[in-house]
């Protein structure tokens, strides 16, 4: 739908084609994620509640992992239920607005998770190089601190990509070749001039990617030094294990990123485009509580408690 609105934009609701153009899979799929949505909401809830239950889980580690936990259920809700909706009806539209706060709150979350793992690198980094001091350097004050930076930071930046996206004219065609608000499949609808968008979205996904990046390799390098001068093997394995889970996260994370970045914005790249995104937005949610989870000891044990504290509870 288009309105007269002057300079203002004029479309009032976009289309989403979605996996439109295989009609035979849209059964199959929404089944498909539907069921992972569902592994992915009761999984990171799981390692919430888990964590306040057990107090061997009251670390920094664990305070950085249920956030990161809240976030991964966060933007898999923003995309998920607009995704399977789109799947099962006929009429596949967003209204304006509605695009413009999902592009928002998904874009928060995706900025804010990815320095929550830069923040839980420098942790493993304090926890591994200066295990004697880590309790007073991780301090409950630093850690809140840190937390609260990433969610603001992460805000600030999505609240200058919508501002940028809101400002633009759209008044030609209205559909997006995606299942959800990507930015540049918004910004080629746009009919006025998208450059000073596009420096925008340039510089911010590059500083944010860049000094991300950067954090967890330095921690990283440190990390890898200690580990090499460390005299028993015992330690050696410790350390490794500390690490090896939030190593898998952040190298399907960014890989993730790097390869959306990589591809080339053509009509050719959406299928993949949006490939790439369902397993950004609705995969890597479901796999992280699985990482963290399969490898960790305490979390298990809190896990099997919790299932034998119910069984035992239906039997009386």
């Amino acid at each position: 739908m288009v309105l007269d609105r002057g300079n203002k934009s004029s479309v009032t609701t976009f289309i989403l084609l979605g996996f439109s153009e295989y009609p035979n899979l849209q059964g199959p799929l929404f089944l498909a994620f539907l069921s992972i949505y569902t592994v992915t909401v009761v999984g990171n809830l799981g390692i919430i509640l888990v964590r306040r239950i057990n107090p061997k889980l009251h670390t920094p580690m664990y305070f950085f992992l249920s956030h990161l936990s809240f976030l991964d259920v966060c933007y898999c809700t923003v995309f998920t239920p607009k995704l399977l909706e789109i799947l099962v009806v006929e009429i596949r539209i967003i209204s304006f607005k509605g695009c413009m706060a999902q592009f928002f709150f998904g874009c928060t979350f995706v900025i804010t998770e990815m320095f929550m793992l830069a923040v839980m690198a420098y942790d493993r980094f304090v926890a591994v190089c200066n295990p004697l001091l880590y309790t007073v350097v991780m301090s409950r004050k630093l850690c809140a601190l840190l937390v609260a930076a990433t969610y603001t930071w992460g805000g600030l930046c999505s609240l200058t990509l919508t501002y940028s996206l809101a400002e633009l004219s759209y008044c030609g065609s209205n559909i997006i070749n995606h299942f959800g608000c990507e930015y540049s499949a918004v910004l080629s609808l746009s009919c006025s001039d998208t450059r000073f968008s596009q420096m925008a979205c340039l510089i911010i996904s590059t500083f944010n990617e860049t000094s991300s990046l950067l954090i967890i390799l330095t921690s990283y390098l440190f990390i890898v030094v200690t580990i090499v001068k460390m005299p028993s093997s015992g330690g050696l394995r410790k350390a490794f294990s500390t690490c090896a889970s939030h190593l898998t996260a952040i190298t399907i994370f960014h890989g993730a990123i790097l390869l959306l970045y990589c591809v080339p914005n053509s009509k050719n790249s959406w299928l993949l485009i949006k490939v790439t995104t369902v397993f950004f937005t609705v995969m890597i949610p479901m796999l992280n509580p699985l990482i963290y989870s399969l490898r960790n000891k305490d979390v298990k044990e809190t896990v099997k408690k919790l299932v034998i504290t119910k069984l035992l509870s239906h039997t009386k």
